[in-house]
């Protein structure tokens, strides 16, 4: 356990029905989600944490139930990016999650059974308006800031010019404003994988075996993504479990996990099993393949002219999942509106995982955003 870390517990709020874009009303609905420091006496110091697509509310500290760190633990706390001692920070649990809000695996109050796939498709500004009823409840006006990156940025998009009136700066991080047919391409070969599993039984196994096998293979293709060629290079190269160098002698002529970055994969494939639904795995990732920040709201430009927030936009140079092109996309569309929009490509060798992991770069720039917009905000 980290010496004097914060020990947080994750809180569940229900509300009544939420609304869907596919026309479909979930009623009741259940939102969990976690929060770090206090809000000042005028609430204008809160900022709201969006998780990325596996992720889950427990952003940092030490969770009391699991004993395990959050997520961004390294960017969330006193003194750290988002700090603590200065800032409310609230994270919640996406919409079709598996860790304490709504999704598929949650009981259905007309059946008494897990939805499974009866659960209805949702979207990123579905996730949206959840997290939104939330913050309403809390009873918070407006957002010092929503950040968050890869998928929590799209989540950060959307707050933007959803409720532009609500937010006072964005901070979307390796993220884009909708996904390539590369990015859609990866997320389907995930799903098949998992519907190819015997065990996942048309998404109605809750009380039985989980297709296990299926959503490791899914996980193991996307944490291909998240690293870069050079990262692997250095973590596994070629270099064999327990051995010199593949040679004649060596090499067990089968398909067993001889190569170091097998095992590494099948390890990460196995563990993801153990903490992940694999019906949120579908509708999640069907989710961030709908996200089209323009849709309905003419061109990206035309989108983002809605929004009144300043915004941070931070890419990773080694990041081929969402290179940095699509960051600039956003950039130019908001300078194209003449909006406050700051942007930085840093240099990175980490891929996709470089935004949980480049801390010190990002903590700078994070933390000087925030400090400006927090004087513009209380002045």
């Amino acid at each position: 356990m980290i010496a004097n870390a914060q020990m947080v517990e994750t809180q569940i709020e229900r509300f009544a029905a939420l609304p869907l874009d596919c026309g479909s009303v979930l009623t009741p609905v259940d939102i969990a989600f976690e929060t770090y420091g206090e809000l000042n006496a005028n609430r204008s110091n809160a900022i709201l944490i969006t998780h990325a697509f596996s992720g889950d509310a427990h952003a940092a500290g030490i969770h009391r139930v699991s004993g395990r760190p959050g997520w961004w633990d390294n960017m969330i706390g006193p003194g750290k990016a988002f700090d603590t001692d200065r800032y409310c920070v609230i994270c919640s649990n996406i919409l079709g999650g598996c860790a304490g809000t709504t999704g598929p695996s949650s009981i259905d109050p007309a059946t008494g059974q897990p939805f499974a796939m009866t659960f209805p498709v949702i979207t990123v500004p579905d996730i949206v308006r959840l997290q939104k009823m939330l913050i309403d409840r809390i009873g918070i006006s407006r957002l010092l800031a929503v950040a968050g990156g890869s998928m929590g940025g799209m989540q950060a998009l959307e707050w933007s010019v959803a409720y532009p009136e609500m937010v006072a700066a964005v901070i979307p991080i390796a993220t884009t404003h909708r996904h390539s047919a590369q990015q859609i391409a990866f997320n389907e070969v995930g799903r098949q994988a998992i519907m190819a599993d015997p065990d996942w039984d048309r998404g109605s196994y809750y009380l039985q075996r989980p297709p296990a096998r299926g959503l490791a293979v899914a996980r193991m293709v996307g944490h291909i993504t998240y690293m870069s060629d050079s990262s692997m290079k250095e973590k596994f190269g070629r270099r064999l479990n327990g051995r010199e160098a593949l040679t004649r002698e060596a090499a067990g002529f089968d398909f067993s996990a001889e190569f170091e970055v097998e095992s590494y994969l099948r390890y990460r494939g196995s563990q993801f099993v153990d903490r992940f639904d694999a019906n949120s795995y579908l509708y999640i990732t069907k989710a961030m393949d709908y996200f089209d920040l323009s849709y309905g709201r003419g061109s990206l430009p035309a989108a983002l002219e809605r929004a009144e927030a300043r915004f941070l936009l931070v890419s990773f140079s080694s990041d081929w999942l969402y290179p940095p092109y699509q960051s600039e996309e956003i950039v130019r569309a908001l300078r194209s509106r003449n909006r406050d929009v700051a942007y930085c490509e840093l240099s990175s060798q980490y891929g996709h995982d470089a935004f949980l992991l480049e801390v010190e770069e990002q903590t700078e720039l994070v933390r000087g955003f925030l400090n400006s917009t927090y004087q513009r905000v209380t002045r």
